[in-house]
């Protein structure tokens, strides 16, 4: 059950996830079905959420469905979105949590390297969106949340990934105002410095890990389930006067420059990611 909001917050509500088989997807997933939703939860790649959707579903209490998509394939998108209002009867929510890259320095990212990462995490947000729009939301109202990154000052070996998210926050305003009228609210969630799979992208060799926390003014990493309970407060009720905007999860990470320094405190833990059993 949630820790935070009452466990029939969602009831009723249909919602999908992409990228929603590790990481903060999953924690978002695993929110929305502790909160009654009806979730069903995707990925490129059937591995990775088949044992996500067991899991969460014997955790739950309740069915968490799996499907594969790849968020590139526009016509593939179309159908999954098709099926979710055909199988569950409407499509109230849509996370666009899935996406991808790696960390480069700039030179070093190839064409073909930059392309699949502007094609993943924007032109498949564009899909995704589109495809619950048309399938559902234009006529009858929903909630999009799409999952971004810290862009206001740059992101130092994420060139082509900041590049896209950034542009899924310009074109998330911009829907936020055409789409206004037919009853869609959708905003942006920026996570910082977060404890999940996803810090596994880093090459061991930098040492990132080791100095993640020292850069953050709170000294700590982001917990998964702070994202999800953002993502459940702008999926309920209580999001429905906020629209186009980007919400910065981060301790104050963005916020903060090198000339005012912040002690570490004695007892800092160790920065160890949160994985799921089926991540091991």
């Amino acid at each position: 059950m949630s820790s935070i909001f009452r466990t029939d917050l969602l009831e009723g509500q249909v919602a999908l996830v992409t990228g929603g088989g590790t990481g903060i997807g999953a924690q978002i997933a695993r929110e929305y079905a502790n909160l009654g939703a009806t979730v069903v939860i995707a990925s490129r790649k059937e591995a990775n959420v088949v044992p996500a959707a067991t899991a969460l579903s014997e955790e739950c209490g309740r069915t968490v469905h799996p499907i594969v998509c790849d968020i590139r394939d526009r016509a593939r998108v179309a159908e999954v979105c098709a099926s979710i209002v055909a199988d569950h009867g409407s499509f109230d929510i849509l996370v666009n949590n899935g996406g991808g890259q790696f960390f480069s320095p700039a030179e070093l990212i190839t064409p073909n390297g930059f392309d699949a990462v502007v094609g993943t995490n924007l032109t498949g947000t564009w899909n995704m969106t589109r495809g619950a729009a048309d399938a559902w939301m234009l006529k009858n109202g929903g909630r999009i949340l799409n999952i971004t990154m810290l862009s206001r000052r740059g992101f130092t070996g994420m060139a082509h990934s900041v590049a896209a998210r950034s542009g899924v926050e310009a074109m998330t305003k911009t829907l936020a105002i055409e789409w206004m009228s037919r009853g869609i609210r959708i905003n942006c969630i920026a996570p910082g410095l977060i404890a999940s799979s996803g810090l596994k992208r880093y090459p061991k060799e930098l040492g990132v890990l080791n100095v993640m926390k020292g850069v953050v003014p709170m000294k700590r990493l982001g917990r998964r389930e702070e994202i999800a309970w953002m993502a459940a407060y702008l999926a309920s009720a209580a999001g429905d006067y906020i629209t186009g905007e980007t919400i910065t999860i981060d301790g104050g990470k963005e916020l903060w420059g090198d000339m005012w320094p912040i002690p570490d405190p004695p007892d800092m833990t160790p920065a160890i990611p949160e994985t799921d059993p089926w991540e091991e």
